[in-house]
C-alpha cells in the first residue's frame, strides 16, 4: 500500500512541477481586489485605509492540494503623499509550507492634475517549512534531501514596484523575491547548499474603468506574470459593477483555468467576494476546480 501511495504522489508531483516552476509565489483569482499584494506601490494610492483577506483552496479533489490564506492592510499618511502597509500569508501544499511577512513604504507624486505615479518597496522574510513526519516512505528508501522531522528555514525577502494611475485607468510593474535566497538542507554536520532558490517574479498589470451609465461600469484588466527563466502566464479579466454595490466578472488564466467571480459591497464599507476556477489544464481529470473567498473592510476617508 505504501508503494502505491508513493507512485501516486510522484505522479502528481510530475504534473505539479511545471506549474510550481512557473509560479512560486501564491496567486489569486481576485487579484484586482487586493492589488497591494501584487504591487507594493499601491500603498497610499487610496485616500483611506483598508484591510483585505483572501482564502484560497486550489485544485479541489486532489489530496493535500495548495491552500493559501493572506491578510493585508494599507493606506496613506494624512498630510504627506506617502503610504504604508503590511501583509502576512501562509501557503501550504501537503508537507511543504511558506509563511511570508512583510511591510511596505510607498511615495507618490503628481504628474498632472489627473495622473499620479507611485513607487513602493517591501522588506520582510519567508519561512519555508518541510514536514518529514507526514511523508511515509518504505524503510529501504532513503533520500538525504528529505528531512526526518520538521525542517524550517528563514530567509529575507524584498519587493519593488511602480504604479501609474488616474481616476479611470492604471498601469503597474513590480518585482518580487528580489534577493533570490537559497534554501539549504542540513544533514548532520553537513549542509547541502542550494536545494531550492527563490526565483524572481515580475508582474505587469493594467486596467481601465469605463463608465457605461449611471448604474453600470465595466473594468477590463490584465496581469502578466514573468518568472525566470522565461516562463510567462497571463490573467485576463473583465468585471462589471452595478451601482458600486455588486459585481460580476469572468477571468482566464492561460494554461490553467477559467474563473467566475462575484461579490457585494455593503454601504461602501464591507466587501465580500467569491470566485470559482474551472480547471482547463491536464489537472481537470483530477481536480474539481479552485475556490477563493475575499473579505475586506474600508475605513473612513482621510481628509
Amino acid at each position: 500500500m505504501k508503494k502505491i501511495k508513493i507512485v501516486i504522489l510522484l505522479a502528481l508531483l510530475l504534473v505539479f512541477i511545471k506549474i510550481i516552476n512557473a509560479q512560486q509565489a501564491p496567486f489569486y483569482t481576485q487579484y484586482m481586489f487586493n492589488d497591494y499584494l501584487v504591487n507594493p506601490a499601491v500603498a497610499g494610492t487610496y485616500n483611506y485605509f483598508q484591510i483585505r483577506a483572501n482564502s484560497r483552496i486550489q485544485w479541489i479533489g486532489i489530496n493535500e492540494s495548495p491552500r493559501t490564506m493572506s491578510i493585508a492592510g494599507y493606506g496613506p499618511l494624512k498630510n504627506k503623499p506617502m503610504g504604508y502597509g503590511g501583509y502576512i500569508y501562509n501557503d501550504v501544499t501537503g508537507p511543504e509550507s511558506r509563511l511570508s511577512l512583510g511591510g511596505s513604504y510607498a511615495y507618490n507624486i503628481a504628474i498632472n492634475d489627473a495622473m499620479r505615479i507611485s513607487g513602493g518597496l517591501t522588506f520582510g522574510f519567508i519561512q519555508h517549512k518541510l514536514d518529514g513526519t507526514s511523508m511515509n516512505f518504505d524503510e529501504d528508501i532513503y533520500d538525504p534531501v528529505m528531512p526526518e522531522g520538521v525542517e524550517s528555514n528563514f530567509v529575507p525577502d524584498a519587493s519593488l514596484g511602480f504604479y501609474l494611475y488616474s481616476t479611470f485607468y492604471y498601469v503597474g510593474i513590480s518585482a518580487h523575491q528580489l534577493i533570490g535566497n537559497k534554501y539549504n538542507k542540513k544533514t548532520g554536520n553537513d549542509t547541502i547548499q542550494g536545494i531550492s532558490r527563490l526565483t524572481q517574479h515580475v508582474y505587469l498589470s493594467g486596467g481601465h474603468n469605463f463608465i457605461l451609465n449611471k448604474d453600470f461600469a465595466l473594468l477590463p484588466s490584465a496581469l502578466i506574470k514573468y518568472t525566470r527563466p522565461g516562463l510567462i502566464q497571463a490573467e485576463l479579466n473583465v468585471k462589471t459593477t452595478y451601482k458600486r454595490m455588486a459585481w460580476f466578472g469572468l477571468s482566464y488564466r492561460t494554461g490553467d483555468a477559467i474563473a467566475i467571480l462575484g461579490g457585494y459591497n455593503y454601504e461602501n464599507k464591507i466587501y465580500i467576494g467569491v470566485s470559482y476556477d474551472i480547471t482547463v489544464s491536464d489537472l481537470r481529470k483530477y481536480s474539481k476546480g479552485s475556490i477563493e473567498v475575499m473579505i475586506g473592510y474600508r475605513f473612513n476617508s482621510i481628509k
